[in-house]
């Protein structure tokens, strides 16, 4: 399943909005450089569907890339699909699916923001198998393991 990269985004914090940039650099088994959640955990990068920010938009919410923590927005692709173990390759980056969604054990800095956050139910996180750059525009495959 093809998709595109609409928005990159990073954080220096934990628990707070990522702001867009025009590209992030993936490290193997480390996650994007300059970005919080990057280590060798297994959610070093996280992925929200732009259709999904898009629902929230509708609501009367003004939302910029990175409102709910994520760090690609994607459009073109239904994550709430996605299993475990798959792969996805955006240009010459692979990421292996590692968690789907998350618990949010208390309210951050985006639900106070925004009034609620779609990536329990929503996002992706995955762990870098092979780092390169990732741009806006970029172009993905999901491919099922």
């Amino acid at each position: 399943m093809r998709f595109t990269v609409e928005a990159v985004c990073i954080s220096k914090k934990k628990g707070v909005q990522k702001h867009a940039v025009n590209s992030i650099r993936l490290i193997e088994n480390f996650g994007i450089e300059k970005d919080a959640h990057a280590g060798a955990l297994q959610r070093q990068v996280s992925l929200l569907a732009a259709e999904a920010i898009d629902t929230m938009k509708a609501e009367g919410l003004k939302l910029d890339p990175g409102a709910f923590g994520e760090n690609i927005v994607t459009r073109g692709i239904d994550w709430t699909k996605a299993k475990i173990g798959d792969k996805i390759v955006i240009d010459y980056v692979e990421v292996e699916i590692t968690q789907i969604g998350k618990e949010c054990l208390t309210p951050c800095a985006i639900y106070y923001a925004v009034g609620r956050c779609i990536m329990p139910e929503m996002g992706i996180f995955a762990k870098v198998i092979k780092g390169g750059i990732i741009h806006v525009d970029s172009c993905g495959d999901y491919r099922i393991r």
